[in-house]
């Protein structure tokens, strides 16, 4: 069974999940840097983890409509599917950065491992993975 990856885009950093094999379960993996190689890092992960899907965080505003950092991300989107042919799926991100922010917090993590951006961008990849998991999996239940 191949998995599913999950990315949260920034601009320093890109947080990293990955799916189980019957994609049910999102896991952080880590974060990569955000540089030339990003792209090319990312195809290595989905060929060590046999990934069939990717899924990119798409930052949209309350309203659900796609502001300044939406059209970076896309772009970044774009250009991953020029060198690949794996399917990218695009999916809502809204609150995953606050919601990986409070779990974190909730972990009882001493302050100084909360303060640390990787841990909440992984968080966060792992949080919008999660989500677009449930989503299908209910989908694919409910028939």
């Amino acid at each position: 069974m191949k998995r599913i990856l999950g990315i949260d885009y920034g601009d320093k950093r890109i947080g990293i999940a990955i799916s189980d094999p019957m994609c049910i379960i999102a896991t952080a993996l880590d974060y990569i840097r955000n540089d030339d190689n990003t792209i090319d890092k990312i195809l290595k992960l989905t060929k060590i983890y046999d990934v069939e899907m990717v899924v990119v965080g798409l930052p949209l505003n309350l309203k659900g409509e796609r502001g300044a950092k939406s059209i970076q991300v896309y772009d970044f989107i774009q250009n991953l599917k020029q060198k690949t042919d794996l399917k990218v799926v695009e999916w809502d991100e809204r609150f995953t950065t606050k919601i990986a922010r409070q779990t974190i917090m909730q972990m009882g993590l001493k302050k100084k491992q909360r303060q640390d951006k990787s841990k909440i961008d992984s968080m966060a990849a792992t949080i919008l993975l999660q989500s677009f998991l449930d989503s299908n999996y209910k989908l694919k239940n409910e028939k």
